[in-house]
């Protein structure tokens, strides 16, 4: 079977919109969850936590065995997983059903995550890779801006609709993918089950425990014994990634400079602008008193500057240097929260600069993350280089949310002016990075 590029692109990118889009949708759904189920506060904390927790600590573990396993194979699995794990949470009886539900929701949702650039790298070549991956950002950040829209109208019905949207839609993107999309693979290599064990641990504990961190306190027993084992079960991964003649994760990544230069920008840009967003939301509905429908609606041109912007990078991504890309980005994004400032009674007008800014910055490095990524190796090692990368991003945006936790205790614009400096600042030695480590000319360096 040959595989049809573009139906691939419209399934994977369908696909990663739905996965994105229950980052951020739920928060919506909380407290109609609340009513129906009898939720406690943690009951609901662990609605968003058990997602997050699961999707950040097995992107690069899927991205890996993807390589062994097929590509194809891998992500069709994931969605299975997904879209089988979203009916269980849209007819959830108790909290405890539902979290469990989201925890297998965000495994499914870390394997597509994973492996869909490492397929739009085997699809595409050339212009059309960048135009592909532009699209494929686009879409990304459609997902982050419309959530709190969507999530409003879905809810004002019930929040069980929230979840079960996503079972007639994985059921359409699977029959698009065995249909059209041809199997591809690096090799049926032996599988790096202790990598995958200790990876998958030590990466749990410690995002579990930079989540939990700044609501418990990191004096607390409990954060410092998960952050310590985190630390333990890392190190003993790289250990044995040393020594096997066949590891999930190639180590020579990390004497890449490229390489290096990525993983820290995307930490940094992924840190600023998801906690800035989180706080911008939330000073629209809390401080403002706009409802979800009406926040969404006023994300729009952040959504629709984001979408363009990753198109035109996309389309141009063959003349432009990475770094430039990657870069700039990362400086349009700092522009936008250093220049933004409120005060007291601000209409939401006065954040539309930062909402700009922020959306050409996340267009232009989108795109380009994702596919200097797999540029960095050869094609047969694309899910493991793609893991890694999702890996970092996701990272960011919990280091970004231990970081900044605390400016929630503000006062109301106080502590979003704080979150836009900080964030700025963040974004700004993120374009540092980008600029000073990544090459103009990117290769594949790993073998």
């Amino acid at each position: 079977m040959r595989t049809n590029r573009w139906w691939m692109l419209a399934a994977v990118s369908t696909a990663t919109f739905m996965l994105l889009l229950d980052v951020t949708v739920v928060n919506v759904a909380l407290p109609g969850i609340q009513r129906t189920l009898q939720a406690t506060f943690i009951d609901l904390a662990w609605v968003i936590d058990a997602y997050a927790l699961t999707l950040a600590a097995f992107l690069l573990t899927a991205g890996s065995l993807a390589d062994r396993l097929g590509r194809r194979r891998v992500f069709v699995a994931g969605l299975a997983l997904f879209t089988l794990a979203s009916l269980l949470c849209g007819l959830a009886a108790t909290p405890l059903m539902l979290n469990l539900a989201r925890a297998a929701q965000g495994v499914g949702g870390a394997v597509m995550y994973a492996v869909a650039p490492a397929l739009i790298a085997g699809g595409f070549t050339g212009r059309e890779r960048g135009i592909a991956f532009g699209i494929s950002g686009g879409v990304t950040g459609l997902a982050v801006a419309v959530g709190p829209l969507i999530g409003g109208a879905l809810t004002d019905v019930s929040w069980r609709l929230v979840f079960l949207l996503n079972v007639p839609v994985g059921v359409l993107v699977a029959a698009v993918m065995l249909a059209k999309v041809a199997e591809s693979r690096a090799g049926r290599g032996p599988i790096d089950w202790p990598g995958v064990a200790l990876l998958s641990s030590g990466l749990a504990l410690l995002v579990f425990g930079l989540m939990r961190g700044g609501k418990d306190g990191w004096g607390s027993p409990l954060i410092i014994a998960m952050l310590a084992g985190a630390i333990a079960l890392l190190v003993a991964f790289v250990r044995v990634e040393l020594v096997r003649q066949a590891p999930m994760l190639d180590l020579g990544l990390f004497r890449n400079r490229s390489f290096i230069g990525l993983s820290l920008a995307t930490v940094a840009i992924n840190a600023a602008v998801y906690v800035a967003l989180l706080f911008m939301v939330l000073h629209l509905q809390n401080t403002l008193g706009y409802t979800p429908f009406e926040t969404g609606l006023r994300f729009l041109p952040f959504t629709l500057v984001l979408f363009v912007a990753a198109a035109v990078a996309g389309t141009f991504a063959a003349q432009i240097p990475a770094r430039a890309l990657i870069g700039g980005g990362s400086l349009a994004v700092a522009a936008g929260f250093l220049a933004t400032r409120l005060a007291a009674g601000s209409p939401w007008t006065e954040l539309l600069a930062a909402m700009v800014l922020a959306g050409v910055g996340m267009g232009l490095f989108n795109p380009a993350r994702a596919a200097t990524a797999v540029d960095l190796v050869p094609l047969e090692r694309a899910g493991m280089s793609s893991g890694i990368s999702e890996t970092f991003q996701q990272g960011g945006v919990a280091l970004g949310i231990a970081a900044l936790a605390g400016a929630g205790n503000l006062g109301p614009v106080e502590g979003l002016n704080t979150v836009m400096l900080i964030a700025g600042l963040i974004a700004l030695a993120g374009a540092a990075a980008g600029f000073a480590l990544i090459r103009s000319r990117i290769t594949a360096e790993v073998s």
